[in-house]
């Protein structure tokens, strides 16, 4: 088959790969149909992910149908559509007992396009089948459940959930790249009385608008800390979520947060970042951090059923497989190209 290759730090390719088989009879072999690239397959390109080892295919969101299953799969079968979470869970150890799957102790966790290979291909071999794939209902199209792979449970559960919003709140959401559209998304569904988008990119600020900001700031021309100030007269948000993963946006969102507020870092962070505890202990924060464990999926899926999630309107560019190294090109320069997410498609 064919699949995008990573090559070490800076390489990857469009190669042939051997096709995937049954090594676990929890497997599942999934064609895949659609599949995107996340921030996190850049990370791994610039060597922030060491962990990653030459020769991977890349790739960890996909929506496919069933072509095999192991001895051992129940809940799907050859024939089935089903989305491809970006988490496997073994199902069985201490952490996937207590809904934990990004912490799974018994062979899963983030694993895809990362430490075995990815989705970024003509077939996947899907771990755990059982509990890390979900057959998707009866009219839902492949790029709106496509965006439940990752994107949305890593935006609702690490930014939203753990954020603690609540109806009222202000919330301030740094970077309006898709993880950060997708805490806006995920934020709406809480009725809070502000949510402020702030990005260096106005046409992301334009798209934090499209999907729900009420108030969009680019720091290059506005202080965030004031435009905030003057929402909240002079506290602070009650929530900001970090969506960008660089030091400067997390302590940014340390700045922002008022006393007894929530910081919720969801950027993935390559690079050390300051914790300005000397000012932060005495003002009651909150900071938490999070991989996403895909826990919410059966709750999204239901929403997009009812028509309360859009998310195909994250897909900004689409390509074929085939033309995987040309949509990295323009997801690699989304300032440039305005991309959001890309469709790889067959």
């Amino acid at each position: 088959m064919k699949a995008l290759v990573y090559h070490g730090p800076g390489h990857k390719s469009w190669d042939d790969v051997p096709d995937p088989r049954i090594v676990d009879d929890t497997d599942a072999i999934v064609g895949v149909d659609a599949t995107t690239i996340c921030g996190t397959d850049l990370h791994i390109l610039k060597g922030d992910l060491p962990e990653t080892a030459e020769g991977r295919v890349l790739g960890h969101e996909a929506v496919g149908t069933v072509e095999a299953v192991g001895s051992a799969v129940t809940t799907v079968k050859p024939g089935d559509r089903v989305v491809v979470s970006c988490i496997s869970a073994c199902g069985r150890c201490r952490y996937c007992r207590e809904a934990a799957y990004g912490q799974c102790l018994g062979g899963g966790g983030w694993i895809l396009g990362y430490k075995i290979d990815g989705t970024q291909a003509d077939y996947v071999r899907v771990p755990f089948a059982d509990t890390s794939t979900y057959v998707i209902p009866a009219g839902l199209d492949d790029e709106a459940v496509l965006m439940l792979s990752d994107i949305l449970p890593t935006a609702y559960e690490v930014g939203v959930i753990n954020g603690g919003i609540r109806p009222g709140d202000t919330v301030a959401i740094v970077g309006a790249g898709p993880i950060g559209l997708s805490a806006i998304m995920g934020a709406r569904l809480y009725s809070p009385s502000h949510i402020i988008a702030i990005d260096l990119a106005d046409s992301r600020l334009e798209a934090a608008k499209q999907f729900g900001a009420d108030v969009t700031v680019n720091p290059s021309r506005q202080d965030p800390a004031q435009v905030i100030a003057a929402l909240t007269d002079g506290l602070g948000a009650d929530v900001a979520i970090e969506a960008v993963g660089v030091a400067d946006t997390f302590e940014m969102c340390t700045r922002l947060v008022r006393p007894g507020g929530h910081v919720a870092n969801v950027g993935v962070h390559g690079k050390p970042a300051m914790l300005h505890l000397q000012d932060l202990w005495t003002r009651n924060v909150t900071i938490t951090t999070g991989l996403v464990d895909t826990w919410s999926t059966p709750t999204l899926l239901k929403l997009l059923c009812t028509g309360q999630l859009a998310p195909q309107k994250f897909i900004t560019h689409r390509f074929r497989l085939d033309q995987a190294l040309d949509a990295y090109d323009v997801f690699s320069r989304a300032a440039d190209t305005g991309a959001l997410k890309v469709l790889l498609h067959k």
